[in-house]
């Protein structure tokens, strides 16, 4: 009677036996329920929710949503996995679709800069970094592809979204990986983005500081939306050129990483993005010949500190359906090819 009285409940117990797992620099950016996905296999995504909704997983002894997007050196608490059901274990984990010799090819002619620790490329539009809920194809699966040369295959440090183009840093082995990542968390790196929006911003020149948060769907997923009491948000944004009132060519650096955040603020100030209908509807798609329906946002450059001291700026040309319309609006790429116009202003960051 004495052992039954005493004995925990088997969620204490669980508790009580969970290890501590750190985030590296190679899982930074990852999803938490993706990080499950490559560290327990066997963990279905079913008893994983159940896991979050009891509060026996946690990050930084914070509740989180499987969605809950991860950064290096978070800590992780899982509890016993224990085995896979039944019929759960002989279910295989999706695989990526194959890198085609087209991928490849296209994939190395992306590379912008390489050496012995990083590798930058020209990610297309269209193209996501990583898996999801029925994306096959996407740059994490095509790794392979990109050793050139090298021993590892490179690793992601950071993330663009899909629609999004331009630069994208990645390290080319595991040390490399840890010390991008500790830059990238630590915001140490200036990245500059240009915009084609409708409409012009009601001053040429400013900062946007709205907190963004995720707020569930109807269909399951997250749209992030402004947010008091979310997470803070910083974008500075420069008119280079614009066409009249009708839309305006824009350089843009964020001063914080929040998922969609370039274009939350650009659609908050009343410039939403072209071919952005997530957040600027109907608006978004400008119309006449010449005018492309994807989105009109590039990463245009990266500044990264080097060892020794140094620092290395990275730029990409514009994807072709965005250089198509500067040229229809007479946009003069060249005359603005080495600006960075927000080199003498001090910066403010969110935390």
């Amino acid at each position: 009677m004495a052992n039954s009285e005493t004995r925990r409940p088997p969620k204490a117990e669980a508790l009580a036996r969970a290890k501590t797992r750190e985030v590296t620099a190679e899982d930074g950016e990852l999803r938490l329920d993706r990080w499950f996905k490559r560290h327990f296999p066997e963990l279905g995504h079913g008893r994983l929710e159940k896991l979050l909704r009891t509060g026996q997983v946690r990050v930084d002894g914070a509740r989180v949503k499987a969605g809950h997007r991860l950064a290096p050196g978070q800590r992780i608490r899982v509890p016993p996995i224990g085995p896979a059901p039944a019929a759960a274990k002989h279910r295989p984990p999706p695989k990526p679709s194959p890198v085609s010799d087209a991928d490849a090819w296209a994939l190395r002619k992306s590379v912008l800069y390489m050496d012995d620790d990083v590798l930058a490329i020209n990610k297309p539009a269209g193209l996501a970094v990583q898996g999801g809920t029925g994306t096959r194809r996407h740059l994490d699966g095509m790794l392979d592809a990109l050793k050139l040369g090298a021993r590892e295959r490179p690793r992601l440090v950071h993330r663009l979204d899909r629609d999004t183009s331009g630069v994208l840093v990645l390290a080319r082995n595991v040390n490399a990986a840890a010390w991008l990542g500790r830059e990238f968390q630590g915001r140490n790196v200036r990245k500059l983005y240009w915009a084609l929006v409708v409409g012009r911003p009601p001053r040429d020149e400013g900062q946007v500081e709205m907190a963004l948060a995720k707020r569930p769907t109807r269909g399951g997923g997250e749209r992030v939306a402004a947010d008091d009491d979310g997470k803070p948000a910083v974008t500075r944004y420069k008119v280079i050129e614009a066409l009249g009132p009708r839309a305006a060519w824009l350089a843009l650096m964020p001063l914080t990483g929040r998922t969609h955040q370039i274009r939350a603020h650009c659609a908050a100030i009343g410039t939403p993005i072209v071919g952005d209908g997530k957040f600027g509807g109907a608006r978004a798609f400008m119309q006449g010949e010449g005018i492309g329906r994807q989105m009109h946002l590039h990463a245009r450059a990266i500044e990264l500190p080097m060892p020794g001291g140094t620092r290395r700026r990275i730029t990409a040309p514009l994807p072709e359906h965005m250089a198509e319309t500067w040229r229809l609006f007479g946009f003069d790429v060249h005359a603005h090819a080495d600006d960075d116009p927000f080199a003498e202003a001090p910066e403010r960051r969110g935390r």
